[in-house]
């Protein structure tokens, strides 16, 4: 298991993905992307033809769920029924369906779990874990917990910069609309007891990594 867990939670287009996976590369540590397991339970939800309006059969699909993440940030990439999927999951008639699976509590026990998993299979000397409730709940012992925010604005405009073909309207719901909908199942908003909060409406991407670098590197040995 890895020695050093950094857990960094934050909402929608706060960059945490990025900067965690950057941070994990400087590092030479493991990067886990949890809200992909997410994801690629939605693509393969919609893929089978699920209602993902459908807790119970959400959760059914769960036991025939073939996942697999690369943790290693040189080298990412999601898989789901032995499909390259990685691309797939950012897709957005998954983005508009995800919030659907990740609000069922049993699908959020079971991908817990998922994740110390493979946490604990993780052969590297640390791993920068990043989700919506990981500084609470997946890993809530961790030695660095951080919660990586921004403005609403700052996250509007980082998202429309990911997705070109989206209008900026459409963005702004899209964010509202996930933070909404995600927010009735875990506060990632506001930081827990113990938790540093990092925002980084002011900062640019190598500022961001820094500041996180600096977290890390002052709570650890």
């Amino acid at each position: 298991m890895s020695d050093i867990i950094v857990a960094v939670d934050g909402p929608a287009g706060s960059g945490k993905s990025s900067v965690s996976k950057e941070a994990a590369l400087r590092l030479g540590w493991a990067y886990l992307d949890t809200g992909a397991a997410y994801r690629a339970l939605a693509w393969h939800c919609l893929d089978e033809g699920v209602n993902t309006e459908d807790a119970d059969a959400v959760v059914a699909r769960l036991a025939d769920f073939d996942y697999s993440i690369g943790m290693d940030p040189q080298h990412y990439f999601v898989r789901g029924g032995g499909e390259e999927i990685t691309r797939d999951i950012r897709e957005p008639r998954v983005s508009a369906v995800v919030s659907h699976i990740a609000r069922v509590p049993e699908v959020r026990v079971g991908l817990n779990d998922l994740f110390r998993r493979l946490m604990a299979e993780n052969p590297k000397d640390g791993v920068i874990v990043e989700g919506r409730d990981i500084t609470t709940v997946v890993a809530p012992d961790a030695p660095v917990r951080v919660l990586l925010t921004a403005s609403a604005e700052a996250r509007m405009a980082r998202r429309s910069a990911e997705l070109s073909a989206v209008s900026a309207e459409a963005t702004a719901q899209q964010l509202a609309t996930r933070d909404a909908q995600d927010s009735r199942v875990v506060d990632f908003m506001n930081a827990a007891e113990g938790v540093t909060t990092l925002d980084s409406t002011d900062l640019d991407f190598e500022q961001t990594v820094l500041a996180l670098l600096d977290i890390v590197h002052a709570r650890t040995p």
